[in-house]
């Protein structure tokens, strides 16, 4: 996939998941004159397996941490929504903000999660989070942020072209992530809160690995796949 678009938008539920999910495309996108953009669903709080520590003052260090990231990627804009971790299925406006953003912004491209990749093999199975923020995401899409009386209040409808859904184990597009892949691995080390400790460096490692063997299946050095989605108006 070359196709550069003037406006991207990116939707996922936590800090530092969008520079896991496609943080090479969104780098890549940028450098070549994309105004990309991050919407950040939840505010972290609860992302750590440490007891002592206190929720309001780790989201305050994932907000510094994802800024760092912005600035790396090079985001033209950010903006963490602030939900509580694991209760983004009790905000009642969340695809009313979604909308409202998909129509403020009025990317060409949208990336979120894919919410039915549910089982990876037997050793992970896809955050809670990241499943209500994939559906949350393509209702807003299709049909809401297109069509006029769906949400009246949030400004003039919007189409979408396409979504790209990462972390999918469906992907039947790849974008050649070659030139931002160290970008990419930059972006991720800027979270210090979920990455560090004895084993720091392994989720760069693990980044590269993973785009390399996406690049084996679209024939270059480093990918990103995606699972693609064509959206039209209708509804």
């Amino acid at each position: 996939m070359t196709r550069v678009p003037a406006v991207a938008l990116a939707v996922y539920a936590h800090p530092d998941d969008a520079d896991v999910a496609c943080g090479g495309t969104l780098a890549l996108w940028a450098k070549r004159g994309s105004a990309v953009h991050l919407v950040v669903c939840t505010d972290g709080g609860r992302g750590t397996p440490d007891p002592a520590v206190v929720p309001a003052e780790l989201a305050r260090r994932r907000a510094g941490e994802l800024a760092a990231a912005a600035g790396t990627i090079g985001l033209a804009s950010h903006r963490v929504l602030g939900a509580t971790d694991g209760e983004l299925d009790r905000r009642p406006t969340f695809v009313g903000e979604l909308v409202a953003l998909v129509r403020s912004v009025r990317p060409e491209v949208v990336f979120g999660h894919d919410p039915t990749a549910v089982f990876f093999g037997q050793d992970y199975f896809n955050h809670r989070d990241h499943r209500v923020a994939g559906w949350a995401l393509l209702d807003a899409l299709s049909p809401s942020a297109a069509l006029p009386h769906y949400f009246p209040d949030a400004g003039p409808p919007h189409q979408v072209s396409e979504a790209y859904l990462a972390a999918t184990l469906e992907p039947d597009v790849w974008v050649d992530i070659s030139e931002t892949v160290e970008v990419k691995a930059a972006a991720v080390e800027c979270h210090r809160s979920q990455f560090a400790g004895a084993d720091a460096g392994w989720a760069t490692e693990a980044i590269r690995r993973r785009a390399e063997e996406e690049g084996r299946r679209a024939g270059v050095a480093h990918a990103e796949g995606f699972r693609r989605l064509r959206l039209r108006l209708g509804g």
